[in-house]
């Protein structure tokens, strides 16, 4: 049979050094996860204990080391446990329940606000914007919808209402440093009044000039919707200018 990791390219682990005897794998297929029963307790098995080929795809946030796999199977696998029966089961370890946590989507929300030329930026002053300039926006709470969620952003950062306008862009992307799974939704927005900082989240509050907005903002994929936004709107103008 062939290894389980018959496609290392996606992996940056070497093969089968010290530490990679310590991995375990999550391995999930249409919401369920592949584990392994230990003296009674559920656990996420070792590449010895995977009997199908697999595909890494990233390493997880967890507590000990984890990779997120992808199964080749034959059929849909329904005697694997379904993710969202893990937080009831007694049985599972807490690696199991960390791992699952950390497969979970984040969807964040974030408002692009155009005034003559320039884009609205705002510097965190807190969390995992600390002292970075981004567009207005955070996560989507639960129950949520994408549009609500960015204006009530707006009011909790910039103190300003508004109004939705398109959706722009929707960007994916694995954290570098925080390896959670990110789901960006760029709206249009139209703010009514100036913006002006919360002191309890952001820092500054500045309208720079378009296309240097992506010189500010240190995010890849935010830094890609906002050049595309730029090419969207030279493109407007020389049609205008034709």
């Amino acid at each position: 049979m062939r290894s389980p990791f018959s496609n290392p390219a996606r992996s940056r682990l070497s093969s089968y050094n010290a530490s990679a005897v310590k991995t375990r794998y999550y391995v999930e297929s249409d919401g369920r996860i592949f584990l392994v029963r230990r003296e009674g307790i559920l656990d996420l098995p070792h590449a010895s204990e995977i009997p199908f080929d697999v595909e890494r795809v990233a390493p997880l946030r967890t507590s000990d080391p984890v990779w997120f796999c992808v199964p080749r199977l034959d059929a849909h696998p329904h005697e694997w446990p379904s993710k969202d029966d893990i937080p009831r089961l007694q049985d599972a370890t807490d690696l199991v329940h960390d791992a699952v946590h950390a497969t979970m989507q984040r969807v964040v929300v974030e408002g692009v606000c155009l005034r003559e030329g320039r884009i609205l930026l705002v510097k965190g002053n807190r969390g995992l914007t600390d002292g970075l300039w981004t567009l207005p926006g955070g996560f989507l709470r639960f129950g949520e919808s994408p549009r609500a969620g960015v204006l009530r952003e707006l009011r909790e950062e910039v103190g300003v209402d508004g109004r939705v306008g398109e959706l722009i862009d929707v960007r994916s992307k694995l954290g570098e440093h925080t390896r959670l799974h990110w789901i960006m939704l760029f709206y249009r927005v139209h703010i009514d009044g100036n913006p002006v900082a919360n002191p309890d989240e952001i820092a500054e509050v500045r309208f720079v000039e378009l296309d240097q907005a992506s010189t500010f903002v240190s995010d890849e994929a935010m830094c890609s919707a906002i050049e595309a936004i730029v090419s969207s709107a030279r493109s407007s103008d020389l049609a205008q200018n034709s």
